[in-house]
């Protein structure tokens, strides 16, 4: 008999409660540190510095998941007997379909630049983006937040949607609604995929996704260097 849904969810999903105190501080933190710093570094923070800040804000995260203790390390390199080549392939078909689409339709001059004038950079692209960016967002946003703050939620749903909500607004940066959509999907997507199947399988997933985004060319969305406050 198949799993239930919500069985395959709680597999990864913290359900011990803390004391009132504690779940009160636990809130707190999480506020500060998915909310109140992101909405920050979106104000104040020049755009050159994001990538030094998306690297402070990695070690803070691996050393708040030390901290909290209970995590079996080497559940990082578990999970690819959990790997599903067609769903695999299945999500990079609908990423790559919703970006040529959107991009198709917002800025079609800069459908797939980087293809066209410069493909080695694109290539350095691809080698270094799941290293640099996807894999500290993934131990920040999907293994941290389960690990730490999974308990302060009444439920894999419900934590699922929060962890979709803030992987979104963490992406405020880029003051763009299109990346505000994609990121709220895909923080979706990587949330259940990490509670299904595993790190691996999620740290691939946002691998994939990032890397069809900028080959299709919408690199002029999620570049910090494009990105302009409205203000």
């Amino acid at each position: 008999m198949a799993e239930p849904a919500n069985g395959a969810l709680r597999r990864r999903f913290v359900w011990r409660r803390p004391g009132e105190g504690g779940r009160l501080w636990l809130t707190v933190e999480f506020a500060a540190l998915f909310i109140a710093i992101p909405v920050a570094i979106a104000l104040f923070l020049p755009p050159s510095e994001l990538f030094e800040a998306l690297f402070l804000f990695s070690l803070a995260g691996l050393a708040l998941l030390w901290f909290t203790g209970g995590f079996d390390w080497r559940a990082l390199l578990r999970g690819w007997g959990r790997f599903d080549w067609r769903l695999f392939l299945g999500f990079a078909a609908i990423t790559f379909t919703a970006s040529v689409a959107v991009m198709y339709i917002t800025r079609p001059e800069a459908l797939f630049s980087f293809l066209r004038s410069n493909p080695k950079f694109l290539l350095v692209i691809w080698l270094f983006y799941p290293l640099l960016s996807a894999l500290p967002q993934e131990l920040i946003f999907r293994v941290l937040f389960f690990h730490r703050y999974g308990r302060i939620f009444n439920g894999p749903q419900q934590a699922v949607l929060a962890n979709a909500a803030i992987f979104s607004l963490a992406h405020l940066m880029y003051w763009s609604w299109i990346v505000a959509v994609f990121t709220f999907f895909g923080g979706m997507a990587f949330a259940v995929g990490y509670l299904k199947r595993g790190f691996p399988w999620v740290w691939a997933l946002h691998a994939i996704a990032g890397n069809i985004l900028f080959a299709v060319g919408m690199g002029v969305y999620f570049y910090s260097g494009n990105a302009v406050r409205p203000f």
